[in-house]
């Protein structure tokens, strides 16, 4: 075993850098980090960082700070916040700054995500201390980790479901056989909670209060069930309050949600017809932050006709996937995207 081998096995770390959370794992440890991908950044011109991640006084913060979310929809669209996020959280995680030797990475994207979005995550890596990193499709670390047989000769589909993008795909083989990536999810439907409020009864809401509705309503509220909400009447700019029905939320909910169904169902018109079969014997699993979304599974198995399931831990499932990879031996880092046995999801590699 070579030196880079050695280092990998002692350093690897997975790191979902994703658009609400970012979750960093390292190899022989599980999972080490598991914060808000937000900065805190003075509001002068030179923008200065100020705190990141949980460190971020958000219910109090003071009017010289500005919070800037570096990740948009699953790719970069603040590159050299990104970059000081991404070492802080490296750091938090270690514990320590890298060594001069650096730390080798594997970085879970969504399939969506352009090559120049994936150059600007590399190079948010490197900034951080990473030396190596490689680029790994999300759906791909999303089924290993929820334990599907990926590796079989049998059709398996997962539907992840995270805060800026939603991936479906067919996997065997340890390959991906069919995929489709939009950018949708859980902050798309959060804007949609907060769009139809504003528009059907005149009271702005926050992103938290989106976030709440969504979680305790879903797809399922009780008949004749309302909630009262807090924000500010549009016509007066004063805080308000408003008993609205659930129907009304679970309406805002439905809208970006049948782009997600939409995804499931090209994907299995996409899938090779001897794997379709395999698919309505082991059925879709769901994984990400939005499989928790209450009457998801119901939905997309009526619109399928194919039993759905939300995977254990399913928040995890794309970092615990990429940690599990990690465990194949690799030579060297040089040849890591050559000669992994999933190396066909490996979409770019980024090395010395």
């Amino acid at each position: 075993m070579g030196i880079f081998s050695t280092l990998f096995t002692k350093k690897g770390l997975a790191i979902d850098l994703g658009t609400v959370n970012t979750v960093i794992a390292k190899q022989d440890v599980g999972i080490v980090l598991k914060e808000p991908s937000i900065v805190a950044v003075s509001t002068g011109p030179e923008r200065t960082l100020l705190a990141f991640g949980s460190g971020i006084p958000l219910s109090n913060a003071p009017l010289c700070m500005k919070i800037v979310s570096p990740m948009k929809d699953g790719g970069v669209c603040d590159a050299p916040l990104a970059g000081q996020m991404l070492t802080g959280f490296i750091h938090k995680a270690l514990g320590r700054r890298p060594s001069m030797l650096g730390i080798n990475a594997v970085i879970c994207v969504p399939g969506c995500t352009t090559e120049i979005e994936r150059t600007a995550i590399i190079a948010a890596a490197r900034s951080a201390g990473v030396r190596r990193a490689l680029i790994l499709d999300e759906a791909l670390a999303a089924a290993v980790g929820a334990n599907m047989p990926v590796s079989e000769c049998r059709g398996s589909m997962v539907v992840d479901i995270g805060g800026g993008t939603t991936d479906a795909a067919v996997v065997s083989l340890n390959g991906i056989a069919a995929s489709t990536s939009i950018r949708t999810g859980g902050t798309h439907i959060n804007e949609a909670i907060i769009l139809r409020i504003k528009n059907r009864f005149g009271i702005s809401i926050g992103e938290k209060t989106a976030e709440e509705l969504k979680q305790e309503i879903g797809l399922k509220p009780d008949a004749d069930a309302s909630v009262y909400v807090r924000g500010r009447r549009m016509s007066t700019g004063l805080p308000d309050g408003i008993e609205i029905p659930c129907s009304e939320v679970a309406a805002a909910i439905g809208e970006p949600l049948c782009k997600i169904v939409d995804a499931v169902l090209e994907t299995l018109a996409k899938t090779p017809p001897e794997l379709s079969g395999d698919i309505i014997d082991t059925g879709i699993m769901l994984t990400g932050g939005g499989a928790l979304l209450k009457g998801l599974d119901e939905r997309i198995r009526l619109a399928t006709g194919i039993d759905t399931y939300v995977a254990d831990s399913c928040m995890d499932c794309v970092v615990l996937g990429a940690l599990r990879m990690l465990e194949y031996p690799m030579k060297s880092l040089y040849a890591a995207a050559d000669e992994h046995p999933l190396s066909d999801s490996f979409k770019y590699a980024s090395v010395e």
